[in-house]
Order: C-alpha cells, then structure tokens, then sequence
C-alpha cells in the first residue's frame, strides 16, 4: 500500500509545478501592472527586476509555509491516509480553479483558493469521520479552525473597499499636487514625493517581503514600537537622495520608484504566495517522511508532526523560484489577465471588455446625480481651478504605443499597495494581495478622472465582476475541493487515477480554448492600423477588409445551407460562433474609426466619409448572415419539422449562385483589380430574380399542399435575408467603384 503514498508523493510534486505556473500567471498582474502600464521601462526590464524580486522572495518564504499544516484544519485529528486525500483534493482543484480564472483573464487570489480548498476538503473528511462514530456535527470545531475561515472572509471585504477609498483619496491629493505636468514642477516637488514614496516602499520590502527571515529577526528589535520614527528618518534619508537623483545625476525619479515598487511586490509576492503553490506538497511530503519512521498504519498515524514548525530545504524554494522566473517570462496567460486590470484602469478611450448592467448604470446615474449637486455649491472658479490640475494630456502617436496612465498613477499605485499590505502585515489582519492591488488601482483610476462618462458603466460592471469571480472563488474552491476528496475517500486508487486523467484531459482543453481566445485576438488587432494616413492606403486596407468578411460570409452561408439540409445542430452552432468573430471584427473597425479618421492627412478628408459607409454596408452583411444563422440553428435547435426536399434543392440552387458571386468579389478585392467590378455587379439581378421566383413557388406551395407554418417561417426569412445580403454586398461594390472612380480623376 506504500506505493500508492509514492505516486501520490510524485503526483503532488507535478502538480505543484503545474500550480506554480498557472499561480504566476494569475498573480503576475499584482507587481507587474503598474510598470507596464506606465511603460516607464522596457518589458525587458520590468521582467528582470520582478525576477529578481521572486527569486529573493523565494528563498526568504520558508516560514510562511505554516497555513498548509496548520492554518486552516487541526492536523492532530487526522490520519495520514485522510491528510493525503485532503492535500491531493486542494492540489487538483487548486490548479483546475486558478486555470479557469486565467483563461478568462480575470485576477483572483490565491490565497484564498487554498484556505477554502483546504477548508472544503477537511469538512468532507471530517464530517465522514465524524459519522463513521456517531458523533455530533456540532464538534467539527474539534477538526477545523473556523475562526481563519472567517477572518478571510472578513479580510476580503475590508481590503476591497479600504484599498479603492484610500487609493482614490491618495491619487486624487497627488493630482492635485503634481496634475498631469508633473516633470516640469519644481525639482523639489519631486524630491519629496520621491522620498516619501520610497521610504513606504522600503518598509513595506522590510516587514511584508523579508518577514519571518533571519535579517528581519536581527532589525526587528531595532524597529518594534518607533514605527513613526522610523519612517521619519527614511523620509528624510530618501527625501535627500531623490534630490541628488533629479538634480545632480538628471534621472528621473518617477521610473526610479516604480523600479523599486516593482521589485517590492514581486519581493512579496513570492515570500508569502509561495505557500499557495508549494506549502500543500511540501507539507504531503514531510508527513510521508513521519509516516515511514513511525512504521504506524497509514490509517493509524495521527498527523501531530504538522503542528510543529519544520524549516523547508533551501533547494526546493531556490527550484520553485526558478519555476516561477520561467513562468514569467514564457506564460501568456499572465498577459491575459494584465490586461483585464489595465482595461479597467487605462486613461484613454478605447474597446471596453465587459458590458454594462443594471448595477453600474444605477452607480453612474447617482454619481452624476452628486457630481451635479456639488457643482452648484462649489465655486465656478475652484470648479476650474481642479479641472485644470486634472487636465490629461494627450499623447501623440500610435495608440498601442501610449501609455495606460503616467508614472504618477503608477507610484500612487504601488506605494498604497504597499503602505496597506504593510499596516495589515504589522496588524496581524488576513489580506490578499491580490484584491489590495487590484483595488488600488481601481480606485487610482476613479481618482484620476479614466472613468467618464463614455466608459465608466463599463469599468464599474468590469469591477463588479472581478469581485464576483472573487466570492465565487471562495465558494468553487470549497465545494469543489469538498466533492473531490469525497470521491479520493470512497474511489482511492481508482479515483486517484481517475482525476489525475480528468486534470490532464481538462488543462489541455483550456489551453486549447486560450489559445484559441488569442488566436482571435491578434486578428482582431490587427484590424487597428495605425498608420494609415493617405487616401491609397485606405483603398488598400478596405478592399482587404472587405475581401476577408465577403470570403467569410460565403464560407458561413454555404455551411448553414448544408447542415439545414442534413439537419447538423453541431455544424449550425459552429456557425453561430463564426458569426460572432464577424461581428466583433466589424464592430471592432468601427470603434476605430475616430482614430482612423484623426490620423488621415488633410488631403484625404473625402475617404473618411467612403470608409465610414463601407463600415454600414459591412454592418448590414453581418446582420444578414447573422439572422439566417440565427433563425436556422433555433428552427433545428427547436426540433421543427425538417425543410422539404423541393425546398433544400432550392436553396442550393441560390446558394450556387450566391457562392459564384461572393467568389467573383473576394478575387476582385484580393487582386486588387477594380475594374472587375463591373462584371460582379451584373450578376446582382440573377441572383436578386431567383429569390424572388423561390418566394413566388414557396406561395404556391402553401397555397396547394400542406406545409408547417415554423417551416414557411424560415424559408421566407432565408430568401428575404439572402435577398437583403445581396443588397447590401451590391451596395458596397458600387460605393467602392464610385470612390475607386474619384481618386482615378482626383
């Protein structure tokens, strides 16, 4: 029966890996989002400074590896067999849990998926003890630490809305302070600023990231009881610095600070993060070193060994930091989930992500209804006078080269993370960093004006749903874990397997599905040019818009034709989704049109107008593809009786036609040989006749033999829709040629 600990022992240490990857990439947005963001440095850069941070913070978090032992259940009251079932059920959720939230790209915490997955996990097993002997469910306190659960709990809703309050004050008095032009305020301006920023920043690396080391243990006498006092004299020290910095070495102190605030976070990340990765397969490790030396049963071993503090070896934290540097530098998903936060957080306009609900659009009524309210007690000069300071500038250039918000916000931003982390440190109060960071910069964002009118019921639904996908992680991480040890307990071996397969099978999937999620990402990107600025390239640019969607839309119409005919609900579904990549591309080049038309140059006002149609006419084939797709997938979805034969053959007939005429355009815009255009053109009315000659026999059909009236319903609406696709594809060929036409004379 050993054997089965021994691949139990291997299988936690492969997934221990596993964790640590997709850990990284969840929590890489806490350290990583300011800098990037700022672009105040290179990516090169900020990677080789948060590396640095992790690799320290790796190896100083041998002390914090305690919550896996003993943090959350009363290690004492179990057996060894149910202590691996407990840390085997946390390990496989843990990583299914944080791989769903990264696919997403939404930031969760990791530390509160291990307290509930290990909470979820020992109730299941201690309830199923405390059944098998007849005792009362009223002792599982016996077993469990409830008060950790619910510090957490509590944890989590004081860090939210302290962490948005206080950033939101502090960005908003530094704005103030420093407005937008804040390199050309005076040297000591930001001297001061640069020194108290980087004092904060220096104890927050002190008490958050070296806490439980021998060089904290040395410096904490020195620092116990004069916090105030402390931070005095480093204000004062770095006060001096920064001055010398700016004045003397002409450097930037700004860049300086977030540099330094970088590394602090990774510092901290890493020095008490790690134990959500590794704590639980280190912890399975030693209890199976105990096990074998006691020569005690598997099912007679109690765990009182885990209550005891054991050092973890130096080379297992040095390999899982060197896990999580890798993973830094190679994970795309941590991209994915950065962006989300610098989406919700960026101070220019752009495509938002999440779509307004009844909630944001309530918070943004009563927040204008305020805002109002104020305006008319405020004086109209102190009015102006903020608007003033709160001024954005606005940067010239390639969007994608902008930064989402200055180096200021980005300081605001990691020194209030730091300061709050630091205070609940020195309190002894269950935080996330996470939730701190992310809140922070929300709230520094509310501050500095990025949520307007334009954008803020995107944001605040935004918001809203990261905080959800918080509790929902506490609550998945407890049920899920739950059921899985349930199944370790009654399965064993067989269970074992067979979830270690569904991880495999189930991690596979999701990095398909991400793959694919970015695959469509970087096409849709690349619909944002740039650089575009004569009226040519307009040309140029529209015909290959226009020939991909045309070549698309014939491939989707085909598709919907051939699994009506066979009745094939998979293939119709296929289609819907295809329709949708259409749609967010077309939406996509629509909600960059203000870009596009600023970035033209003065000769070419007349293709802002031609590109502005193109866009409809795009928009009306879209819509058409996406009603015949639509209502076809719901006629079969629905179980309606199956199109007649007489009716499929005539269907394909128009298809045929529709396929010949599509085909002719998409060449004509791949080649980029107008004067074919003509030639498309006149196949317009046979294809327009034909529909109208189906409609007429559908008529008479209805009219002569029985017939479903769900059945007529869809066939009118394919021809008509067909009819208005034709239209509409006409419509853009005769505005191309006119314009074509224009600039030949021009």
């Amino acid at each position: 029966m050993e054997q089965i600990y021994v691949i139990m022992l291997i299988a936690l240490g492969i997934l221990a890996v596993i964790d640590l990857a997709v850990g990284v990439s969840n929590d890489a947005v806490n350290f990583l989002n300011s800098a990037i963001g700022s672009k105040a440095v290179s990516l090169k850069t900020i990677l080789i400074v948060a590396s640095i941070g992790i690799a320290v913070g790796a190896v100083f978090s041998s002390g914090m590896m305690e919550v896996a032992r003993k943090g959350i259940f009363m290690p004492g009251e179990f057996y060894f067999n149910e202590i691996m079932i407990i840390f085997m059920a946390v390990m496989i959720t843990d990583i299914l849990l944080l791989d769903f939230f990264n696919t997403l790209g939404m930031p969760t915490s990791t530390t509160v998926s291990v307290v509930f997955e290990l909470l979820g996990a020992a109730v299941v097993i201690s309830v199923i003890k405390i059944m098998n002997n007849n005792d009362s469910l009223s002792i599982i306190g016996k077993y469990i630490n409830t008060q950790k659960a619910t510090d957490i709990i509590v944890g989590i809703l004081l860090s939210v809305v302290i962490s948005f309050t206080v950033g939101a004050i502090v960005q908003y008095l530094s704005r103030l302070l420093l407005t937008f032009n804040y390199e050309k305020k005076a040297k000591w301006v930001g001297a001061v600023f640069g020194g108290i920023a980087l004092a904060f920043i220096s104890y927050f690396i002190i008490i958050k990231g070296l806490k439980g080391t021998d060089f904290y243990s040395s410096i904490k006498p020195l620092i116990k009881d004069r916090t105030a006092v402390v931070l005095l004299i480093s204000i004062v020290f770095w006060t001096l610095f920064s001055y010398v910095y700016i004045q003397a070495l002409k450097r930037n102190i700004y860049k300086l600070i977030i540099i330094v605030g970088t590394f602090a976070l990774a510092l901290a990340f890493a020095g008490n993060d790690l134990v959500n990765f590794i704590g639980v397969p280190i912890a399975a490790w030693q209890s199976y070193e105990a096990w074998v030396a006691s020569g005690a049963p598997a099912n007679g071993f109690a765990m009182s060994v885990l209550a005891e503090k054991v050092d973890t070896p130096t080379l297992l934290l040095i390999i899982a930091g060197g896990v999580m540097v890798v993973t830094l530098w190679l994970s795309k998903k941590s991209m994915n989930v950065l962006e989300t936060e610098q989406n919700l957080s960026r101070q220019g306009d752009g495509s938002e992500k999440y779509s307004s609900n009844i909630i944001s659009r309530a918070i943004v009524r009563g927040s204008v209804f305020l805002s109002n309210g104020f305006s008319l007690v405020i004086p109209k000069t102190v009015q102006a006078s903020i608007d003033g300071r709160f001024s954005a500038i606005e940067y010239k250039g390639k969007r994608s080269e902008q930064p989402m918000f200055d180096m200021v916000r980005a300081c605001v931003n990691l020194v209030v993370a730091a300061v709050l982390i630091s205070i609940a440190t020195s309190m002894k109060l269950p935080l996330s960093t996470t939730y701190v960071t992310f809140m922070v910069a929300m709230g520094t964002s509310f501050a500095d004006r990025a949520w307007d009118r334009e954008s803020a019921v995107y944001r605040i639904a935004g918001v809203l749903n990261v905080i959800g996908g918080w509790f929902f992680t506490a609550i998945a991480a407890f049920i899920a874990s739950g059921i899985v040890a349930y199944l370790l307990y009654i399965g064993e071996v067989y269970a074992f397997f067979g979830l270690m397969i569904l991880v495999a099978v189930l991690f596979y999937r999701s990095n398909q599905v991400h793959k694919a999620k970015m695959s469509e990402k970087e096409e849709i990107k690349k619909l944002n040019r740039e650089d575009i600025v004569s009226i040519h390239e307009v040309i140029n640019e529209s015909s290959d818009q226009i020939s991909k969607i045309v070549g698309r839309t014939n491939k989707i119409y085909s598709s919907i034709i051939a699994g009506l005919s066979i009745q094939d609900l998979p293939s119709l579904k296929d289609n819907k989704k295809a329709v949708k990549k259409l749609e967010k591309q077309v939406d996509e080049l629509k909600s960059n049109v203000y870009y596009f038309i600023k970035n033209l140059d003065e000769t070419s006002v007349e293709a802002s107008k031609f590109y502005i149609l193109a866009l409809g006419y795009l928009q009306d084939i879209v819509q058409s593809i996406s009603y015949i797709s639509q209502s076809s997938h719901s006629h079969i979805n629905n179980n309606h009786k199956q199109l007649k034969f007489n009716q499929i053959r005539d269907l394909k007939t128009i298809e045929l036609e529709i396929l010949e005429l599509f085909k002719d355009i998409e060449d004509v815009f791949n080649d980029k040989n107008f004067d074919n255009i003509d030639r498309a053109l006149s196949e317009r009315g046979k294809v327009l006749d034909t529909a109208s000659d189906l409609i007429q026999k559908q008529i008479t059909r209805i009219r002569t033999n029985e017939n479903s009236p769900k059945n007529s319903k869809l066939y009118f609406g394919l021809l008509l829709e067909t009819n208005d696709l034709v239209k509409a594809t006409m419509n853009l060929l005769e505005l191309f040629k006119e314009f074509n036409e224009y600039v030949k004379n021009k």
